[in-house]
């Protein structure tokens, strides 16, 4: 994400805030093979890896920007052979739904998440479930946790969050965000582009990254739009320890190299946490932990916390 800042910052440039509107039929959310029906009648494509016999637990996972469902495919086999259940969903605006690249609205995605799991709930009933959010999905996550309609989960992991607030930021990136998304309309970034300007490494396991560069669900443009709903989300994570009122058992996970997500405002709402939250910090850790070299491993830790929990 700061890559993409500096991209703003030197081109001062952008478009107009863009948010998704969602419909208004009022429908039971509902798990199907391949989509997830939300409230409003929009049907998200889902991805499923079923536990390994009876299910001892579901994992409702929100993957991060730019990306969709796929990002889960390791952690979810993992999951399966610990008798967890994954669910992930691509998110508005992301991997194979309709209008990619335009920003849903933090209050929708809080929306879906609230769906997927009375959704999971329903299709397996009396099994516990958690919510999961990886960087972006995981600002998700966090701010439906302090909102006045928290999602009604077992429990909470949080990896890597996307809590890089305005606060946290250069003036001159604020600047260049508000004057790129409100001046200048019709722009959107390329974000090889950005990376050439700002060496940002988000994970150490190289193959992967080549991988998504190839894959065309994984998005390599992104409208200032979508960055200034990045942030305003942000901006609510990074406060968000403060509304949480009757927190669930949180696991918060970050890396020690983390290049996306600076340390201080991770740090910060750590601290802000405080009891509420279990608190893993991965000194070979990068902003991918589920997908870095050590992937597999802060998979299983994730699962073992889910299967020690006492719903």
């Amino acid at each position: 994400m700061r890559c993409w800042m500096a991209f703003v910052v030197l081109l001062l440039a952008g478009c107009a805030p863009e948010f998704a509107m969602t419909g208004d039929a009022r429908v039971t959310p509902l798990i199907g093979d391949e989509m997830l029906t939300a409230r409003d009648g929009t049907q998200l494509p889902l991805r499923r890896w079923e536990a390994e016999g009876k299910p001892r637990a579901v994992i409702v996972a929100l993957h991060g920007m730019s990306d969709y469902s796929n990002a889960f495919d390791m952690p979810g086999k993992v999951w399966a052979k610990q008798g967890i259940t994954t669910l992930a969903y691509d998110q508005r605006g992301f991997g194979r739904n309709p209008a990619p690249g335009v920003w849903a609205g933090a209050e929708t995605m809080r929306a879906d998440l609230n769906d997927a799991v009375a959704a999971a709930r329903t299709h397996y009933p009396g099994v516990p479930v958690y919510a999961l959010g990886e960087s972006m999905g995981g600002a998700v996550v966090l701010t439906a946790l302090g909102s006045a309609n928290p999602p009604s989960v077992d429990g909470a992991i949080l990896v890597a969050p996307a809590v890089w607030s305005r606060g946290d930021m250069p003036v001159l990136y604020r600047t260049a965000l508000f004057l790129g998304a409100h001046l200048l309309p019709g722009m959107v970034l390329s974000n090889s582009a950005a990376g050439r300007v700002v060496k940002i490494t988000p994970s150490d396991n190289i193959p992967m990254l080549i991988a998504l560069g190839k894959d065309p669900l994984f998005q390599k443009r992104t409208s200032t739009g979508t960055l200034y709903g990045l942030v305003n989300l942000m901006d609510e994570a990074r406060t968000a320890p403060d509304a949480i009122k009757a927190a669930p058992p949180i696991l918060f996970l970050y890396g020690a190299n983390d290049q996306i997500i600076p340390a201080k405002p991770t740090e910060a709402v750590v601290a802000g946490l405080g009891p509420k939250a279990m608190v893993r910090k991965y000194d070979h850790g990068w902003h991918m932990l589920l997908r870095d070299l050590e992937g597999e491993q802060v998979a299983k830790d994730v699962g073992d916390w889910v299967l020690a929990q006492k719903p």
